[in-house]
């Protein structure tokens, strides 16, 4: 299977590039006939891969992908979840390239998607061919469903109606989440879970108007300061989110997992080389990798008042905002930290100003954590072969992503498996993808899809539906 993924590496390569040219960017209007395109270019490679039955299928402002191949009846079925939209592209913050003209520099595809996720899917079809190479029936050895959505980086808005319109199409006995990182290159972990999301905007008003600095400066409400002034009160002096009942709900973490994190290989000096973020800030009493995917946390994502663009006019803002994006781990509802986060704000803002609060439940989403599954094994071991390696960590995913939405409506668990590293700079300017992260990713894929099949009939006889 290595071998066959080496020969087409080539192929590989021109495939993603050819696709990294549609600028499929979600939410700009001008792109919107792009999304069609992305997912018209996808659903071509889903036929000559051999899929059967493709279709291309309208998500509000999108368009997702479905492919379906299962002629194994005595086999289980197996969902693979991932997308193709991408993010807004900054081209004049791009150095090696511009977003959308993919180039290959030192063992790199440098281009908007090229590892979140146009990669990740690629390194499925990859996986697949190989893994159809060595059978003699000329079909999977499982029966093989893919759901390639195109509103991902927009919170999914339309995914849940999809599922349920049309949910007998997605039965599965595992859905295989293929939009997460890898921890390094050259020492691969298998992602356990991932934390939730919720996004707030947050205003506070001042002046009814944008006022004359000149004209009331020393007795105006200012709501810049008294933005900054919420924004500074969000953590205590340990690093902990302030507000009143937040943690109420998180569960222990479990000693078992906090141990897999700490066998992973770390260093400081290596984190802050790979993650370009300068500095290691959070929660005191847990470690960086702890924060970052066993505890909960907030960012200010955008800050806006007064003038940043275009002739400064001195002038007192009349509003402030900020975006803020919630990290929840498992215990937590992102309805009730919402709750919280709002009678924090009625009890914290000062009398002088009026303020309003807009959680953006539609497309929060909650943690998940994989459970006890036959399937995990079969995973990691495909993991240490495809990546040549003596054994596979465990680890998390920081952000956010549908997976409690598609366990809870599938009713069947959740891997997660994708080739993305911290360095690939996703939704950042020069992402890229390792192109010998993106072979790996496609040898593993094609051992899993044969372990899943042999471990169906070594099990339990092959009656179409996986144990555990």
């Amino acid at each position: 299977m290595r071998a066959h993924v080496r020969a087409r590496g080539g192929l590989i390569e021109r495939q993603l590039a050819e696709w990294v040219r549609v600028p499929g960017v979600l939410a700009m209007p001008e792109h919107r006939q792009d999304l069609l395109r992305s997912a018209n270019w996808l659903a071509a490679a889903f036929r000559e891969t051999g899929f059967p039955v493709v279709e291309v299928l309208p998500t509000g402002e999108s368009h997702a992908v479905y492919a379906e191949w299962c002629r194994a009846p005595n086999a289980p079925t197996a969902l693979v979840y991932s997308h193709h939209d991408v993010r807004a592209a900054k081209p004049g913050e791009w150095d090696q390239t511009a977003p959308f003209e993919p180039v290959v520099r030192e063992g790199r595809l440098y281009g908007r998607g090229s590892s979140d996720a146009k990669g990740q899917v690629l390194a499925h079809l990859e996986g697949l061919r190989a893994h159809l190479a060595g059978s003699a029936a000329g079909a999977p050895a499982v029966n093989l469903k893919f759901l390639v959505e195109g509103e991902e980086e927009g919170g999914s808005p339309h995914l849940a109606q999809l599922l349920e319109e049309q949910a007998p199409r997605f039965a599965a006995d595992v859905v295989l989440f293929s939009d997460t990182l890898l921890w390094r290159q050259d020492s691969p972990a298998r992602c356990v879970g991932l934390r939730g999301m919720l996004s707030v905007k947050l205003k506070v008003f001042g002046p009814e108007r944008d006022v004359h600095s000149g004209a009331v400066s020393g007795n105006a409400p200012n709501p810049a300061f008294e933005l900054s002034r919420l924004l500074a009160g969000l953590h205590d002096a340990e690093g902990r989110i302030a507000v009143p009942g937040f943690y109420d709900e998180v569960e222990p973490l479990p000693a078992d997992l906090r141990q897999a994190l700490a066998d992973l290989p770390y260093s400081d000096e290596d984190w802050l080389r790979r993650s370009e973020s300068a500095a290691i800030t959070g929660e005191e009493g847990y470690t960086v990798l702890e924060r970052l995917w066993l505890r909960p946390a907030v960012e200010a994502t955008a800050l806006l008042a007064g003038d940043p663009l275009g002739v400064p006019r001195a002038a007192v803002p009349a509003v402030a905002s900020a975006d803020l994006s919630f990290r929840t781990v498992p215990g937590q509802k992102v309805a009730t930290v919402a709750d919280l986060v709002e009678q924090w704000c009625e009890a914290t803002i000062g009398g002088a100003f009026g303020y309003s609060l807009e959680p953006d439940l539609a497309t929060a989403q909650e943690a998940y954590r994989t459970p006890d599954h036959p399937a995990v094994a079969i995973l990691e071991h495909a993991m240490a072969q495809g990546f040549a390696a003596g054994a596979v960590g465990r680890m998390g995913n920081a952000g956010g992503g549908p997976a409690d939405l598609l366990a809870r409506t599938i009713n069947a668990p959740i891997l997660f498996f994708g080739t993305g590293l911290v360095e690939d700079h996703w939704h950042d300017s020069d992402e890229s993808v390792s192109l010998e992260v993106l072979h790996n990713g496609a040898v593993t894929l094609a051992c899993f899809w044969d372990g899943l099949a042999m471990m169906k009939r070594a099990k339990d006889g092959g009656d179409g539906h996986l144990p555990g």
